[in-house]
């Protein structure tokens, strides 16, 4: 998380964006007063300090005029030094209030009813009650507060205002005091949860942008496999037969050996067309190779050439108007159904069919007799179909594929295709 730039202008419990101490609940047994554990409690800022110091003397100050009053009236001397002792205490207790805000509060509450001059005191520790406390204790300590504000001018009279001008004057001062704090505190909760907030935000966009770049990777491995698999495996298949059969005819060898020629400069034109996409990828989705249904009849030949029996029903009449993203799932469930009869069904007669409409959808269907003889071991990582899997699930659609009663093979796949 971005740290505050000028955290000594900020109140000390603000200043930590892990810990921001504006509790909702009064703090927990052991705390300290403070919502954290003893020996954590936030130690104060440079602005504490400016405002500890402006509160200490504002109080003196309102001490000092209380006291030069209580002078004037020519009370009992004993009583006015009892009274300046009293008010330099509670001015001196303010160093505590935020550590000991709710004790310091009722302490200075009972002073109050005793000494005027600490009155000052008293008001600068509502004002904290209500800042570093919720609502519940501020309640009470308002409460407090206001029965010492009708009792103090009843034991303490001022000859100088009545009774019912200092009895308002001091319910005044108490609200206004409370009320300013709770204003400080509801501004400070909203200054976290904005916090909170942005933190999260920023979590969450890391979190899409990591989701985002996985979600790129698989895509990018699956265009792999789906554009190469198909390529190496006629290499291999290819590649295996001259293997096995050294004696055979010169034109069959030779012609085996274009195909594998031509596979691999194939498969390396795909691989340089997904790394320039990879590279450039601020470049147009035209430049990436995008099969779609009209190329299908084009995948067809070019398996027959490579020695395959394939028999293509496409009952689409204009497959360029079949749309290019599920032309192009539907072209790559082909290739891999292709792919894998190539194989693990090497020399049977494999079907594909193509049909539907608007409205209605598109259907593939590829399928495939049982092999003749024990086909031979080709390499190959055994996940094509779950791709296919994937990719109709994220076209909308459903793929099913297994063996069939006879021992064959077939893949079956549904696309929706609006009208």
């Amino acid at each position: 998380m971005t740290r505050t730039e000028y955290p000594w202008l900020l109140p000390s419990a603000m200043a930590d964006p892990h810990d921001p101490e504006l509790p909702a609940d009064p703090p927990p047994p052991g705390s300290g007063g403070t919502g954290r554990p003893r020996g954590a409690r936030p130690r104060r800022t440079v602005r504490d300090w400016v405002i500890d110091t402006l509160l200490f003397v504002c109080a003196a100050a309102v001490g000092l005029a209380a006291a030069e009053a209580s002078h004037q009236m020519n009370e009992n001397q004993a009583l006015v030094a009892f009274d300046q002792l009293l008010g330099a205490a509670a001015c001196c207790a303010l160093w505590l209030r935020r550590r000991w805000p709710v004790r310091l509060a009722v302490a200075l509450a009972f002073v109050g009813l005793l000494s005027p001059v600490a009155g000052g005191a008293f008001v600068a520790s509502l004002f904290s009650v209500a800042v570093h406390r919720p609502f519940r204790p501020v309640a009470l300590i308002g409460a407090l507060a206001l029965a010492s504000s009708l009792v103090q001018p009843l034991l303490r009279p001022d000859p100088t205002s009545g009774l019912l001008v200092s009895i308002v004057a001091g319910i005044v001062m108490v609200l206004l005091a409370m009320g300013w704090g709770m204003l400080v505190r509801a501004r400070r909760q909203l200054v976290v949860v904005l916090r909170e907030r942005a933190h999260r935000a920023e979590a969450e966009a890391e979190l899409r942008a990591e989701q985002a770049q996985r979600l790129a990777r698989e895509a990018i491995a699956r265009e792999m496999h789906d554009v190469l698999a198909h390529r190496l495996t006629l290499l291999s298949v290819h590649a295996g037969a001259l293997e096995f059969r050294p004696d055979a005819p010169p034109a069959e060898v030779a012609r085996a050996a274009g195909v594998i020629r031509d596979s691999a400069h194939e498969a390396l034109q795909d691989l340089r067309q997904i790394i320039g996409v990879l590279r450039t990828p601020g470049e147009g989705e035209g430049d990436r190779p995008q099969p779609t249904l009209a190329t299908l009849d084009a995948l067809v030949e070019e398996s027959r050439e490579a020695g395959m029996s394939v028999v293509l029903d496409n009952r689409i009449p204009e497959p360029a108007a079949v749309p290019a993203a599920i032309g192009r799932t539907v072209y790559r469930i082909a290739q891999e159904a292709l792919t894998n009869a190539r194989k693990h069904a090497p020399g049977a007669e494999v079907t594909v069919a193509v049909r539907g409409g608007p409205g209605d959808g598109v259907t593939v269907e590829v399928g495939n007799p049982p092999p003749v003889g024990e086909p031979g071991e080709v390499p190959g990582s055994g996940q094509g179909l779950i791709g296919l899997t994937e990719r109709a699930t994220l076209a909308g659609g459903a793929l099913r594929h297994g063996r069939t009663g006879d021992g064959g093979f077939r893949v079956r796949a549904w696309l929706p295709w609006a009208a």
